[in-house]
């Protein structure tokens, strides 16, 4: 009876095996969804719209981009977690995905069991932005603003526990200044209020502000980044400039529900990562000032794991907590 449950259990892996062969020799035959848990025209947005494309070109079904911004990415990140894992809804959230989890706990999902991911998709460094009507030319200035007037000043983000307020406090707590959290529902929110000169700083994706560095809408103080970037090479980061611990790397990443097949988590990873290959989305990048970041899944699946425990620290130390 034994050899023959042994037997039994043998045979249904192989069905569930050649059944997801099957759905990803099939797959997509129907438009595919791909749910951005952040507002139109956020640098994770318009990676996903760059990315979303390439795919439809390359599959010859629509990868239609969803925006359902809120609560820190959860109400997007819980659709995808609850929709059928058949391939079909898809995930593109920024590395708040790994925030989330500590500063959210009674979400109604669970990032490392409800989903898995397929691939991060680039890094995309934060510049350190002001309003020119601040009259603050270098980060100095701004930190020693701050020390003049602990508590007034403020800065904004894409929502708590957003890549955005994990740049500033890791700023805030380095340079040894008191500031104030204001959180948005998104990243253009927050820039039409520093240009109205209603929030002070804001730690900006790099594709967003670009463009309003070169106007001369707004003054880089730093980059948030490990690195410099290469849309801005003349821009030190705030560790260069002398606030130590103070850099965040934020990234975009890929995500489906855990229960996916693995046959089709396989085609798409290797379907976007020919995306990403293509002079195209490569030329799209650049302009963003993003830098290519590709994993296998399950290389992805353990880089989340540890930033998670990483984040964790960092969220406990910063005393940020959801409101």
């Amino acid at each position: 009876m034994k050899h023959v449950g042994r037997c039994g259990a043998t045979l249904a892996l192989a069905l569930v095996s050649v059944t997801g062969a099957a759905e990803a020799q099939t797959w997509p035959d129907k438009p595919v969804r791909i749910i951005v848990p952040l507002t139109a025209g956020s640098a994770t947005d318009v990676m996903a719209r760059t990315v979303a494309q390439r795919l439809t070109e390359q599959l010859g079904q629509p990868f239609i981009v969803e925006n359902k911004p809120g609560a820190a990415g959860t109400i997007g990140v819980g659709t995808v977690a609850r929709a059928k894992p058949d391939g079909y809804t898809i995930l593109v959230q920024s590395s708040s995905y790994t925030i989330t989890p500590i500063t959210y706990p009674n979400t109604p999902y669970d990032t490392l069991r409800d989903l898995a991911g397929v691939t991060p998709l680039a890094l995309l460094p934060q510049a350190l932005v002001v309003s020119p009507a601040k009259g603050i030319a270098t980060m100095q200035d701004l930190i020693a603003l701050a020390k003049a007037k602990p508590g007034t000043l403020n800065y904004g983000s894409a929502g708590i526990g957003t890549a955005n307020q994990l740049n500033a406090e890791r700023f805030r707590v380095g340079a040894g200044i008191d500031a104030v959290h204001v959180p948005f529902k998104g990243t253009p929110e927050v820039v039409s209020e520093l240009l109205g000169g209603r929030i002070d700083y804001f730690f900006c994706p790099i594709n967003v502000c670009l463009p309003l560095i070169n106007e001369k809408r707004v003054v880089a103080l730093g980059m948030g980044s490990g690195r410099r970037s290469a849309a801005l090479p003349n821009l030190p980061t705030t560790v260069e400039l002398g606030v130590p611990e103070s850099d965040y790397n934020f990234w975009v990443g890929m995500f489906v529900p855990a229960k996916t097949p693995r046959d089709i988590v396989a085609k798409l990873h290797q379907e976007t990562a020919k995306a990403l290959g293509a002079k195209a989305v490569q030329d799209s990048m650049a302009k963003l000032g993003a830098e290519a970041m590709l994993m296998r899944p399950e290389e992805f699946d353990d880089y989340i794991r540890k930033e998670i425990v990483t984040n964790a620290a960092l969220v406990k130390a910063a005393g940020i907590t959801a409101q």
